[in-house]
């Protein structure tokens, strides 16, 4: 039941993620960079107002390092990814996330893979393919190369905030490295896309929805979980993320799937459910089988 819950905690995150592509193509303004210094930066200090502490000896550069690998790079990646590719090559390629969070955790932090999440993840992902992709055109390579950057990129970090999150807790360790990241993607805004855009109302309020819900609590919810559960487990919800994305389509844009669209989105809740579904009853299974009783030895002489 407890792994239940952390599940779900997990599940937040891709979920909420699934929906900052809509909520930022229909209400923000087009300048990527800007958008995403507004997102991490803000949410980054809130939080340090919540934690009130600051790095110490070595969590001054483990900071730095998370912040650049979980938050900068990769929302740079990600943009640039964005302006060279359709975004339906970009999330397929970052789809495969989860296989990429496993094999760095197997690596970083000695987490042999379940081969059950790994064949989850490839059945997801291909999914995810007949999900998003077709007619895509021609493929800028440059592009490809910026989202696998991304995807390997945060599944680094992923991992060692796994790793190092421990020493100060989810809610240190997340402020820092929103906060750091924010101060290099405001750097990066200013050279290349100048000053800040002007905010409406609505911009306004959808740029505090991705502050608070889409950066501040997701992050949150993934480092938290990410802590309690093995790296495989929480990188197969993940693909929770491009599902919420097409669906936010056909709720609120009018899109429409077909057949094939159909048969990914079974594919993907397939590849993810099936795997969790066994594993946990796997363990279940272990903690409920009889332990066998000590035999009593026979008396000396008897």
């Amino acid at each position: 039941m407890e792994d239940k819950r952390w599940l779900l905690l997990a599940a937040i995150a891709p979920v909420v993620w699934g929906s900052t592509y809509f909520v930022t193509k229909t209400f923000l303004p087009p300048e990527p960079l800007w958008g995403a210094t507004l997102r991490a930066l803000p949410a980054g200090l809130v939080l340090l107002v919540v934690v009130r502490r600051l790095p110490r000896r070595s969590w001054w550069w483990k900071a730095v390092v998370l912040g650049i690998l979980n938050v900068g790079a990769f929302f740079v990646l990600v943009y640039q990814a964005a302006t060279l590719l359709p975004t339906s090559i970009a999330s397929t390629v970052m789809a495969a996330a989860p296989i990429a969070l496993a094999l760095v955790a197997w690596l970083v932090v000695h987490e042999r893979p379940s081969r059950a999440r790994l064949s989850g993840a490839v059945v997801g992902l291909g999914g995810v393919c007949l999900l998003l992709l077709g007619g895509a055109g021609r493929l800028d390579w440059g592009g490809v190369a910026a989202s696998c950057g991304a995807m390997l990129t945060s599944s680094i970090g992923f991992v060692l905030g796994k790793r190092w999150n421990p020493e100060v807790g989810v809610l240190a360790s997340t402020a820092w490295q929103l906060v750091v990241g924010g101060v290099l993607l405001l750097a990066v805004a200013i050279v290349i896309e100048g000053a800040p855009p002007p905010l409406g109302p609505r911009a306004l309020g959808a740029a505090v929805y991705l502050t608070v819900v889409a950066t501040a609590v997701a992050y949150l919810a993934w480092f938290a979980a990410l802590g309690r559960l093995r790296s495989d487990a929480v990188g197969l919800v993940g693909l929770l993320n491009p599902v919420v994305g097409v669906l936010l389509g056909v709720a609120v844009a009018g899109d429409h799937l077909g057949i094939r669209q159909d048969v990914g989105l079974v594919l993907v809740l397939v590849g993810i459910g099936v795997p969790l579904l066994l594993t946990r009853r796997r363990h279940s299974d272990d903690l409920d089988a009889p332990t066998a009783r000590p035999r009593r030895s026979a008396p000396i002489g008897g």
